[in-house]
């Protein structure tokens, strides 16, 4: 009896980055060339120019170009010397819940749900689970590595909820946000002790909110913490791949 084959759930940038790394193999463009500017490829492949930052970051990691802050993106193998698998052998092979989700999708579907974890968790938190949140919420200013304390301060507020379902879609995002190879490069570009500064800052308004029992506030609180991170990441990735000026 023959067996189907599993269905390959390809991401967008993931499409564009196929392309742009076939063009290279082709000899399209030349080692040490520039590739065209985030907006002509936007025009040209018809894709927002978010995507366009995400298969460029994603081609980076892959070692076909070089991402130059204010210069542009430049080819960094010859076509010979591409012997990397085709990006597209790798997008056969995603599945949901692999490391193919780009940055933008995944702050996107937290902003859907996790807001909505702030209100329940400031109507039904116990007051354990509100310590659980204010101690994560301290120790992220205490630590050299705030990155696992922020997973355990969202985790903590998803936990307050009530609700088992979303505190697992929760949990899942994160899975997903730190197995994406994509979302770790972005952060090694950009996040540093002023973000941290200003991730804590917006932390403690949601927390204010918990402990206030005010849900209105807390899933507001929450919705302007990640769409100040969306915000943050997409002005960044503006710096780093948009090269407009240069010819």
């Amino acid at each position: 009896m023959s067996t189907f084959q599993a269905v390959a759930v390809t991401r967008l940038y993931r499409i564009i980055a196929d392309q742009i790394a076939g063009r290279i193999r082709a000899g399209d463009f030349p080692r040490g060339g520039r590739l065209p500017s985030e907006r002509e490829l936007a025009e040209q492949l018809q894709v927002s120019r978010a995507s366009i930052r995400e298969a460029l970051i994603a081609l980076e990691i892959e070692g076909y170009v070089e991402v130059r802050v204010g210069t542009g993106v430049f080819v960094t193998i010859t076509p010979e010397g591409a012997a990397f698998p085709a990006a597209s052998s790798t997008a056969a092979n995603a599945l949901p819940g692999h490391d193919d989700i780009g940055p933008f999708d995944l702050l996107e579907a937290r902003m859907l749900i996790e807001p909505e974890c702030a209100a329940l968790a400031a109507q039904q938190a116990t007051p354990a689970q509100i310590a659980t949140i204010r101690d994560t919420h301290a120790a992220m200013s205490l630590t050299d590595s705030p990155g696992q304390h922020d997973r355990e301060f969202h985790s903590a507020i998803a936990m307050a909820c009530g609700n088992a379902a979303l505190a697992s879609a929760v949990a899942h995002l994160w899975n997903l946000t730190q197995a994406s190879s994509l979302y770790s490069r972005m952060q090694d570009y950009f996040v540093n002790t002023q973000v941290w500064a200003a991730a804590h800052a917006e932390h403690q308004r949601i927390l204010a909110a918990i402990m206030a029992r005010d849900p209105i506030r807390a899933r507001h609180a929450m919705h302007t913490h990640l769409l100040g991170i969306l915000a943050r990441l997409r002005e960044d990735v503006d710096s780093l791949t948009d090269h407009r000026g240069y010819p």
